[in-house]
Protein backbone atom coordinates (compact mmCIF):
# COMPACT_ATOMS: atom_id res chain seq x y z
CA UNK A 1 0.00 0.00 0.00
CA UNK A 2 1.35 3.43 -0.92
CA UNK A 3 1.62 6.17 1.70
CA UNK A 4 2.63 9.75 0.84
CA UNK A 5 6.13 10.97 1.61
CA UNK A 6 7.00 14.50 0.53
CA UNK A 7 5.75 15.00 -3.01
CA UNK A 8 6.02 11.27 -3.73
CA UNK A 9 5.10 8.09 -1.88
CA UNK A 10 6.55 4.95 -0.32
CA UNK A 11 5.27 1.40 -0.38
CA UNK A 12 4.36 0.19 3.11
CA UNK A 13 4.60 -3.59 3.27
CA UNK A 14 4.10 -5.35 6.61
CA UNK A 15 3.75 -9.03 5.68
CA UNK A 16 4.18 -10.20 9.29
CA UNK A 17 1.31 -8.04 10.56
CA UNK A 18 -2.47 -8.01 10.34
CA UNK A 19 -3.10 -4.77 8.42
CA UNK A 20 -6.40 -2.93 7.91
CA UNK A 21 -6.69 0.18 5.76
CA UNK A 22 -8.81 3.23 6.59
CA UNK A 23 -9.75 4.92 3.35
CA UNK A 24 -12.65 7.37 3.22
CA UNK A 25 -15.07 7.37 0.30
CA UNK A 26 -13.42 10.49 -1.09
CA UNK A 27 -16.56 12.17 -2.41
CA UNK A 28 -17.16 13.54 -5.89
CA UNK A 29 -14.51 15.90 -7.25
CA UNK A 30 -15.49 19.25 -8.78
CA UNK A 31 -13.75 21.44 -11.34
CA UNK A 32 -12.15 24.17 -9.24
CA UNK A 33 -12.60 27.11 -11.59
CA UNK A 34 -16.15 26.27 -12.56
CA UNK A 35 -17.15 25.59 -8.96
CA UNK A 36 -15.56 28.84 -7.75
CA UNK A 37 -17.37 30.84 -10.40
CA UNK A 38 -20.65 29.14 -9.50
CA UNK A 39 -20.04 29.86 -5.81
CA UNK A 40 -19.67 33.57 -6.58
CA UNK A 41 -22.91 33.47 -8.56
CA UNK A 42 -24.77 31.71 -5.72
CA UNK A 43 -23.22 33.09 -2.49
CA UNK A 44 -24.25 32.29 1.04
CA UNK A 45 -25.33 35.77 2.03
CA UNK A 46 -25.02 39.08 0.14
CA UNK A 47 -23.20 38.92 -3.21
CA UNK A 48 -19.80 40.48 -3.71
CA UNK A 49 -21.37 43.34 -5.68
CA UNK A 50 -23.15 44.49 -2.51
CA UNK A 51 -19.97 44.39 -0.42
CA UNK A 52 -17.54 46.19 -2.76
CA UNK A 53 -17.35 49.68 -4.27
CA UNK A 54 -15.31 50.33 -7.40
CA UNK A 55 -13.13 52.80 -5.49
CA UNK A 56 -12.25 50.36 -2.68
CA UNK A 57 -8.74 49.30 -1.84
CA UNK A 58 -9.10 45.55 -1.34
CA UNK A 59 -7.06 43.12 0.76
CA UNK A 60 -7.40 39.43 -0.08
CA UNK A 61 -5.96 37.15 2.63
CA UNK A 62 -4.83 33.76 1.32
CA UNK A 63 -3.40 30.70 3.02
CA UNK A 64 0.33 29.97 3.02
CA UNK A 65 2.14 26.92 1.68
CA UNK A 66 1.17 24.77 4.70
CA UNK A 67 -2.35 24.49 3.25
CA UNK A 68 -2.99 22.55 0.09
CA UNK A 69 -5.20 24.94 -1.88
CA UNK A 70 -5.37 26.05 -5.53
CA UNK A 71 -5.02 29.67 -4.46
CA UNK A 72 -3.91 30.70 -7.94
CA UNK A 73 -7.27 29.63 -9.37
CA UNK A 74 -9.34 31.02 -6.50
CA UNK A 75 -7.48 34.31 -6.71
CA UNK A 76 -7.87 34.42 -10.48
CA UNK A 77 -11.66 34.01 -10.18
CA UNK A 78 -11.89 36.67 -7.46
CA UNK A 79 -9.80 39.15 -9.42
CA UNK A 80 -11.93 38.61 -12.51
CA UNK A 81 -15.08 39.34 -10.52
CA UNK A 82 -13.52 42.40 -8.90
CA UNK A 83 -12.52 43.70 -12.34
CA UNK A 84 -16.13 43.25 -13.48
CA UNK A 85 -17.17 45.42 -10.53
CA UNK A 86 -14.71 48.16 -11.52
CA UNK A 87 -11.93 47.36 -9.03
CA UNK A 88 -8.57 47.73 -10.78
CA UNK A 89 -5.80 45.24 -10.18
CA UNK A 90 -3.68 48.04 -8.67
CA UNK A 91 -6.26 48.42 -5.89
CA UNK A 92 -5.71 44.84 -4.66
CA UNK A 93 -3.16 43.57 -2.16
CA UNK A 94 -2.85 39.82 -1.57
CA UNK A 95 -1.78 39.13 2.01
CA UNK A 96 -0.30 35.71 2.72
CA UNK A 97 -1.72 34.58 6.07
CA UNK A 98 1.36 33.21 7.79
CA UNK A 99 0.28 33.35 11.41
CA UNK A 100 3.60 32.57 13.06
CA UNK A 101 4.90 30.44 10.18
CA UNK A 102 7.98 31.55 8.27
CA UNK A 103 7.63 34.03 5.37
CA UNK A 104 7.24 32.52 1.92
CA UNK A 105 10.05 33.07 -0.57
CA UNK A 106 9.55 34.81 -3.91
CA UNK A 107 9.88 31.47 -5.68
CA UNK A 108 7.26 29.89 -3.41
CA UNK A 109 4.88 32.79 -3.95
CA UNK A 110 5.26 32.48 -7.70
CA UNK A 111 4.65 28.74 -7.57
CA UNK A 112 1.56 29.21 -5.39
CA UNK A 113 -0.02 32.28 -6.99
CA UNK A 114 1.28 32.15 -10.56
CA UNK A 115 0.72 35.41 -12.45
CA UNK A 116 -0.69 37.07 -9.31
CA UNK A 117 2.46 36.69 -7.20
CA UNK A 118 3.33 40.33 -7.86
CA UNK A 119 0.33 41.36 -5.74
CA UNK A 120 1.44 39.36 -2.71
CA UNK A 121 3.00 40.45 0.56
CA UNK A 122 3.88 38.22 3.50
CA UNK A 123 1.99 39.07 6.66
CA UNK A 124 4.17 40.80 9.23
CA UNK A 125 2.95 39.95 12.77
CA UNK A 126 4.98 42.88 14.13
CA UNK A 127 3.07 45.44 12.04
CA UNK A 128 -0.51 45.27 13.30
CA UNK A 129 -3.41 47.50 14.29
CA UNK A 130 -5.73 46.83 17.24
CA UNK A 131 -9.38 46.79 16.17
CA UNK A 132 -11.07 45.90 19.43
CA UNK A 133 -11.26 43.09 21.97
CA UNK A 134 -12.81 39.63 22.14
CA UNK A 135 -12.99 37.79 25.45
CA UNK A 136 -10.86 40.60 26.89
CA UNK A 137 -8.07 39.97 24.37
CA UNK A 138 -6.87 42.51 21.76
CA UNK A 139 -7.77 41.60 18.18
CA UNK A 140 -4.85 42.92 16.16
CA UNK A 141 -4.65 42.63 12.40
CA UNK A 142 -1.90 43.26 9.85
CA UNK A 143 -1.64 46.82 8.53
CA UNK A 144 -2.48 45.99 4.87
CA UNK A 145 -5.71 44.34 6.04
CA UNK A 146 -6.57 46.98 8.63
CA UNK A 147 -6.09 49.78 6.08
CA UNK A 148 -8.16 48.15 3.35
CA UNK A 149 -11.66 49.34 2.51
CA UNK A 150 -12.77 45.76 1.92
CA UNK A 151 -11.39 42.46 3.24
CA UNK A 152 -11.78 39.21 1.31
CA UNK A 153 -10.27 35.79 1.94
CA UNK A 154 -9.72 32.40 0.44
CA UNK A 155 -9.30 29.30 2.58
CA UNK A 156 -9.62 25.59 3.13
CA UNK A 157 -12.30 23.99 5.30
CA UNK A 158 -10.58 20.87 6.59
CA UNK A 159 -10.50 19.07 9.94
CA UNK A 160 -8.63 21.19 12.46
CA UNK A 161 -7.33 20.02 15.83
CA UNK A 162 -8.72 23.03 17.71
CA UNK A 163 -11.25 24.89 15.52
CA UNK A 164 -13.07 21.71 14.54
CA UNK A 165 -12.64 22.75 10.92
CA UNK A 166 -10.40 25.44 9.48
CA UNK A 167 -11.46 28.15 7.04
CA UNK A 168 -13.81 31.08 7.40
CA UNK A 169 -12.55 33.82 9.72
CA UNK A 170 -9.52 31.76 10.77
CA UNK A 171 -7.59 32.57 7.58
CA UNK A 172 -7.73 36.28 8.43
CA UNK A 173 -7.71 36.61 12.22
CA UNK A 174 -5.00 33.98 12.79
CA UNK A 175 -3.18 34.11 9.44
CA UNK A 176 -3.03 37.93 9.34
CA UNK A 177 -3.24 38.52 13.10
CA UNK A 178 -0.79 38.96 15.94
CA UNK A 179 0.48 36.90 18.82
CA UNK A 180 -2.22 38.25 21.17
CA UNK A 181 -5.15 36.30 19.71
CA UNK A 182 -2.97 33.30 18.86
CA UNK A 183 -1.70 33.21 22.43
CA UNK A 184 -5.25 33.29 23.83
CA UNK A 185 -6.96 30.87 21.44
CA UNK A 186 -4.01 28.46 21.42
CA UNK A 187 -3.37 28.70 25.15
CA UNK A 188 -3.85 25.81 27.59
CA UNK A 189 -7.09 27.17 29.09
CA UNK A 190 -8.75 27.14 25.66
CA UNK A 191 -7.21 23.97 24.25
CA UNK A 192 -7.95 21.91 27.36
CA UNK A 193 -11.70 22.58 27.07
CA UNK A 194 -13.75 19.52 26.16
CA UNK A 195 -15.49 20.94 23.10
CA UNK A 196 -12.23 22.12 21.52
CA UNK A 197 -11.51 19.16 19.34
CA UNK A 198 -11.04 17.87 15.83
CA UNK A 199 -14.15 17.89 13.65
CA UNK A 200 -16.44 19.71 16.13
CA UNK A 201 -18.02 23.07 15.26
CA UNK A 202 -21.09 23.36 17.45
CA UNK A 203 -20.32 24.83 20.85
CA UNK A 204 -16.58 24.89 20.12
CA UNK A 205 -15.20 27.91 22.05
CA UNK A 206 -12.11 28.10 19.84
CA UNK A 207 -14.23 28.46 16.71
CA UNK A 208 -16.58 30.94 18.42
CA UNK A 209 -13.65 33.19 19.35
CA UNK A 210 -12.38 33.18 15.77
CA UNK A 211 -15.79 34.11 14.39
CA UNK A 212 -16.23 36.96 16.88
CA UNK A 213 -12.78 38.28 15.99
CA UNK A 214 -13.72 38.06 12.32
CA UNK A 215 -16.76 40.23 13.00
CA UNK A 216 -14.47 42.89 14.49
CA UNK A 217 -12.13 42.78 11.51
CA UNK A 218 -15.08 43.06 9.14
CA UNK A 219 -14.41 40.25 6.70
CA UNK A 220 -16.63 41.19 3.78
CA UNK A 221 -16.56 38.06 1.66
CA UNK A 222 -14.83 34.65 1.63
CA UNK A 223 -14.21 31.97 -0.98
CA UNK A 224 -13.41 28.60 0.60
CA UNK A 225 -13.08 25.02 -0.55
CA UNK A 226 -13.26 21.57 0.97
CA UNK A 227 -11.10 18.78 -0.32
CA UNK A 228 -10.69 15.10 0.32
CA UNK A 229 -8.32 12.36 -0.75
CA UNK A 230 -9.48 12.56 -4.36
CA UNK A 231 -9.39 16.33 -4.82
CA UNK A 232 -11.57 19.40 -4.31
CA UNK A 233 -15.09 18.38 -3.25
CA UNK A 234 -16.90 21.68 -3.06
CA UNK A 235 -16.50 25.46 -3.04
CA UNK A 236 -18.69 28.05 -1.33
CA UNK A 237 -18.56 31.84 -1.18
CA UNK A 238 -20.05 34.57 0.99
CA UNK A 239 -20.50 34.59 4.77
CA UNK A 240 -17.68 32.77 6.59
CA UNK A 241 -19.81 31.06 9.24
CA UNK A 242 -22.22 29.61 6.69
CA UNK A 243 -19.39 28.56 4.39
CA UNK A 244 -17.64 26.63 7.15
CA UNK A 245 -20.85 24.86 8.23
CA UNK A 246 -21.73 23.76 4.68
CA UNK A 247 -18.23 22.71 3.65
CA UNK A 248 -17.62 20.93 6.96
CA UNK A 249 -20.62 18.73 6.15
CA UNK A 250 -19.22 18.04 2.69
CA UNK A 251 -15.80 17.22 4.14
CA UNK A 252 -17.16 15.11 6.99
CA UNK A 253 -19.30 12.98 4.67
CA UNK A 254 -16.35 12.34 2.37
CA UNK A 255 -13.70 11.75 5.04
CA UNK A 256 -15.34 9.67 7.79
CA UNK A 257 -14.28 6.05 8.32
CA UNK A 258 -15.91 4.01 11.13
CA UNK A 259 -13.51 2.17 13.44
CA UNK A 260 -14.75 -0.97 15.23
CA UNK A 261 -11.68 -2.27 17.09
CA UNK A 262 -8.34 -1.26 18.57
CA UNK A 263 -4.86 -1.61 17.09
CA UNK A 264 -1.27 -1.95 18.25
CA UNK A 265 -0.07 0.66 15.76
CA UNK A 266 -1.47 3.21 13.34
CA UNK A 267 0.54 4.34 10.32
CA UNK A 268 -0.40 7.97 9.68
CA UNK A 269 0.23 9.20 6.13
CA UNK A 270 0.89 12.95 5.78
CA UNK A 271 2.87 13.94 2.67
CA UNK A 272 3.60 17.39 1.24
CA UNK A 273 3.17 20.16 2.17
CA UNK A 274 2.52 19.10 5.79
CA UNK A 275 5.55 16.83 6.15
CA UNK A 276 8.01 19.61 5.33
CA UNK A 277 8.73 19.99 9.05
CA UNK A 278 8.11 18.16 12.30
CA UNK A 279 5.76 20.85 13.64
CA UNK A 280 3.30 20.20 10.83
CA UNK A 281 3.93 16.47 10.38
CA UNK A 282 2.97 15.66 13.97
CA UNK A 283 -0.59 16.58 13.01
CA UNK A 284 -0.83 13.13 11.45
CA UNK A 285 -0.35 11.55 14.88
CA UNK A 286 -2.44 13.98 16.92
CA UNK A 287 -5.35 13.98 14.47
CA UNK A 288 -5.56 10.21 14.86
CA UNK A 289 -5.13 10.02 18.63
CA UNK A 290 -7.28 13.04 19.55
CA UNK A 291 -10.06 12.66 17.02
CA UNK A 292 -13.58 11.36 17.47
CA UNK A 293 -12.33 7.77 17.85
CA UNK A 294 -8.82 6.89 19.01
CA UNK A 295 -8.16 3.53 17.31
CA UNK A 296 -5.15 2.61 19.46
CA UNK A 297 -5.18 0.22 22.36
CA UNK A 298 -3.37 1.18 25.54
CA UNK A 299 0.33 1.57 24.82
CA UNK A 300 -0.20 1.56 21.05
CA UNK A 301 2.10 3.59 18.82
CA UNK A 302 1.66 6.15 16.05
CA UNK A 303 3.98 5.84 13.04
CA UNK A 304 4.38 8.90 10.82
CA UNK A 305 6.39 8.70 7.58
CA UNK A 306 7.59 12.28 7.00
CA UNK A 307 10.31 13.78 4.80
CA UNK A 308 11.13 16.78 7.08
CA UNK A 309 13.38 18.72 4.67
CA UNK A 310 13.00 21.74 7.03
CA UNK A 311 13.70 19.73 10.19
CA UNK A 312 11.56 21.00 13.07
CA UNK A 313 10.53 24.06 11.03
CA UNK A 314 11.88 27.55 10.48
CA UNK A 315 9.10 29.87 11.66
CA UNK A 316 8.73 31.45 15.09
CA UNK A 317 6.10 28.94 16.18
CA UNK A 318 8.07 25.99 14.88
CA UNK A 319 11.21 27.06 16.74
CA UNK A 320 9.26 27.42 19.98
CA UNK A 321 7.74 23.96 19.45
CA UNK A 322 11.19 22.46 18.94
CA UNK A 323 12.72 24.20 21.94
CA UNK A 324 9.96 23.04 24.32
CA UNK A 325 10.22 19.40 23.24
CA UNK A 326 14.01 19.41 23.06
CA UNK A 327 14.52 20.89 26.52
CA UNK A 328 12.38 18.43 28.47
CA UNK A 329 12.98 14.91 29.75
CA UNK A 330 9.52 13.37 29.52
CA UNK A 331 6.07 14.06 28.11
CA UNK A 332 4.19 14.03 31.41
CA UNK A 333 6.43 16.72 32.92
CA UNK A 334 6.17 18.82 29.77
CA UNK A 335 2.39 18.53 29.70
CA UNK A 336 2.13 19.64 33.34
CA UNK A 337 4.49 22.54 32.69
CA UNK A 338 2.64 23.70 29.57
CA UNK A 339 -0.73 23.54 31.36
CA UNK A 340 0.53 26.62 33.22
CA UNK A 341 1.01 28.52 29.97
CA UNK A 342 3.23 28.84 26.92
CA UNK A 343 4.10 31.19 24.09
CA UNK A 344 2.24 31.00 20.73
CA UNK A 345 3.60 28.17 18.60
CA UNK A 346 4.32 25.97 21.60
CA UNK A 347 0.69 24.81 21.57
CA UNK A 348 1.77 22.07 19.16
CA UNK A 349 4.27 20.88 21.77
CA UNK A 350 1.41 20.88 24.29
CA UNK A 351 -0.79 18.74 22.02
CA UNK A 352 2.08 16.40 21.13
CA UNK A 353 2.95 15.99 24.82
CA UNK A 354 -0.71 15.21 25.53
CA UNK A 355 -0.52 12.32 23.04
CA UNK A 356 2.94 11.16 24.11
CA UNK A 357 1.67 10.58 27.66
CA UNK A 358 -0.30 7.62 26.25
CA UNK A 359 1.37 6.65 22.99
CA UNK A 360 4.80 6.54 21.39
CA UNK A 361 5.25 8.54 18.17
CA UNK A 362 7.73 7.12 15.67
CA UNK A 363 8.74 9.22 12.66
CA UNK A 364 10.18 7.27 9.73
CA UNK A 365 11.88 7.96 6.40
CA UNK A 366 12.90 11.49 7.40
CA UNK A 367 15.88 13.65 6.49
CA UNK A 368 16.12 14.84 10.11
CA UNK A 369 16.23 11.81 12.44
CA UNK A 370 18.33 13.72 15.00
CA UNK A 371 15.61 16.37 15.29
CA UNK A 372 12.98 13.67 15.84
CA UNK A 373 15.01 11.90 18.51
CA UNK A 374 15.58 15.19 20.31
CA UNK A 375 11.82 15.83 20.57
CA UNK A 376 10.64 12.89 22.75
CA UNK A 377 9.82 10.91 19.59
CA UNK A 378 11.72 8.09 17.95
CA UNK A 379 13.20 8.10 14.45
CA UNK A 380 13.41 4.95 12.32
CA UNK A 381 14.61 4.50 8.73
CA UNK A 382 11.39 2.84 7.53
CA UNK A 383 7.88 1.94 8.65
CA UNK A 384 8.82 -1.73 8.91
CA UNK A 385 11.51 -0.81 11.46
CA UNK A 386 8.87 0.90 13.62
CA UNK A 387 6.30 -1.91 13.81
CA UNK A 388 6.84 -5.21 15.63
CA UNK A 389 6.01 -8.41 13.73
CA UNK A 390 2.60 -9.81 14.62
CA UNK A 391 1.08 -6.38 15.33
CA UNK A 392 -2.46 -5.40 14.47
CA UNK A 393 -1.95 -2.31 12.30
CA UNK A 394 -4.32 0.32 10.97
CA UNK A 395 -2.95 2.08 7.91
CA UNK A 396 -4.39 5.57 7.35
CA UNK A 397 -2.84 6.67 4.04
CA UNK A 398 -4.14 10.24 4.37
CA UNK A 399 -4.38 10.94 8.09
CA UNK A 400 -5.11 14.65 7.68
CA UNK A 401 -8.01 13.97 5.34
CA UNK A 402 -9.53 11.07 7.30
CA UNK A 403 -11.91 11.31 10.26
CA UNK A 404 -11.90 8.11 12.32
CA UNK A 405 -15.33 7.85 13.97
CA UNK A 406 -17.33 5.45 16.11
CA UNK A 407 -19.54 3.01 14.27
CA UNK A 408 -23.10 4.36 14.62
Amino acid sequence: MNVPLGSGSIDVSLPDCDVAVAEPSGGEVVDVRAAAQRALEEPLGPPLAERIDASDDVAIVVTDLTREAPDDVLLDVLLERLADLGVAREQVTVVVGLGLHRPMTDAELEAMLGPHADLAVNHDPESVVELGRVDGVPVEIGTPVANADAVLSTGVVEPHQYAGFSGGAKTVVIGAGSESLIRHTHGPETLARERVRLGRLEGNPFRELLDEAGDLVGIDFSLNLAHGPTGVLGIRAGDGRRIVRELATVARDARSVPVEREYDAVVCGVGAPKDANLYQATRGATYVALGDRNPLREGGKLVVPAALPEGAGEGTGERRFYRRLRETDDAQSLYRELREGYEPGAQRAFIVARVLREHEIVVTNSEAPDVVDACLMRAEPDVRDAVEPGSDVLLVPDALNTLLVERR
